[in-house]
C-alpha cells in the first residue's frame, strides 16, 4: 500500500501556492484507486466451522475452539506425541511413532479395540483400586501367578521367645525354635489357613499360640509338637473367627 497523496491548499485561499486543479485531482483518482483496489481483498464475512467457532461474520471477529474440542477424526495419525496428552492419563510412551487410538476414554476399557498401542510403546498407568472390584473380574481369570504372595510364598521366621506369624505374608513359615516359643498370630483373616514347618532343636521347648499378643481361643485337632533334633513338625493352623483358631501338629510318618 502506498502512502496517501495529501493535496496542497495553500497557506490562505487564492495564494498561488497550491496543486493545480489537474493535479489535486490525478491525486484524488491515485487515493480512490487505492481504497477501491484495497477493498477488494478485504474479508466481507467470516463462516467457522466445528470445532472453530466466531462470535460474529464482520467487523472485529474473534475466533476460538468450540467446548465439544478436537475429535479424533480432526487429529492426523501419528500426530499425537507423549507431550501433548494429560498428565491425567499419566502415561509414558516409547518409540518413535506411538499411534494412540481412543487416547481420550471415559467409562470402562472393555473389548479387544478399546484401547490400540502400536507394536514396542510401553505404558505405565495407574487403575484407582475402587475401580477394581468382583464384577470387573471374568471367571476363572486368576490363575496361581496372580494371586498375592500371602498365598504363593513361603517365609522363614526368625526364633525368639515370641514369634509374629504374618497371615499377610506368606502361606508356609519355617522356623527351628532355639527356646520355648510362642506363635503369636498378626492379620488374621477367617477362612484362611496357614501352615508352618518347625524343626525340633533337641531342646525339649515347647509351642503355645496368642493372636494379637493376646491369648485368644486355639483348638487343638489333634497331635503335639516334637522338639526332638531335626524332627519336622508340619503345624496348620485355620481362622474361624476373628480372635478363634484351630490347629492340628503332626510329624512325617516313620
Amino acid at each position: 500500500m502506498c502512502a496517501k497523496q495529501v493535496i496542497n491548499i495553500g497557506t490562505v485561499a487564492n495564494d498561488g501556492t497550491g496543486d493545480a486543479l489537474r493535479t489535486a485531482f490525478d491525486k484524488c483518482n491515485d487515493n480512490f484507486d487505492e481504497l477501491y483496489t484495497d477493498d477488494a481483498g478485504d474479508v466481507g464475512s467470516i463462516t467457522a466451522t466445528a470445532p472453530i467457532v466466531r462470535d460474529s461474520a464482520t467487523g472485529a471477529v474473534t475466533i476460538s475452539l468450540a467446548d465439544a474440542g478436537i475429535s479424533t477424526a480432526k487429529i492426523a495419525d501419528d500426530a499425537v506425541t507423549a507431550d501433548k496428552l494429560a498428565n491425567s492419563i499419566n502415561t509414558e510412551i516409547t518409540a518413535n511413532t506411538a499411534k494412540v487410538t481412543n487416547a481420550t476414554h471415559t467409562g470402562d476399557v472393555t473389548g479387544a479395540t478399546a484401547l490400540t498401542i502400536g507394536d514396542n510403546k510401553v505404558i505405565t498407568s495407574k487403575i484407582l483400586d475402587a475401580n477394581v472390584t468382583t464384577a470387573k473380574i471374568a471367571d476363572d481369570a486368576i490363575s496361581y501367578e496372580k494371586i498375592d504372595a500371602e498365598f504363593s510364598t513361603a517365609s522363614a521366621l526368625s526364633a525368639g521367645a515370641t514369634v509374629n506369624v504374618d497371615f499377610d505374608a506368606a502361606q508356609v513359615f519355617t522356623l527351628t525354635p532355639n527356646q520355648a516359643t510362642t506363635l503369636n498370630i498378626t492379620n488374621p483373616k477367617i477362612g484362611i489357613t496357614k501352615c508352618a514347618i518347625l524343626t525340633g532343636a533337641g531342646g525339649s521347648y515347647t509351642l503355645a499360640f496368642t493372636v494379637g499378643g493376646a491369648s485368644g481361643t486355639f483348638n487343638k485337632i489333634a497331635g503335639d509338637y516334637d522338639d526332638t533334633s531335626s524332627a519336622k513338625n508340619f503345624v496348620q493352623i485355620v481362622c474361624v473367627g476373628a480372635t478363634e483358631f484351630w490347629y492340628s501338629i503332626s510329624q512325617i510318618a516313620s
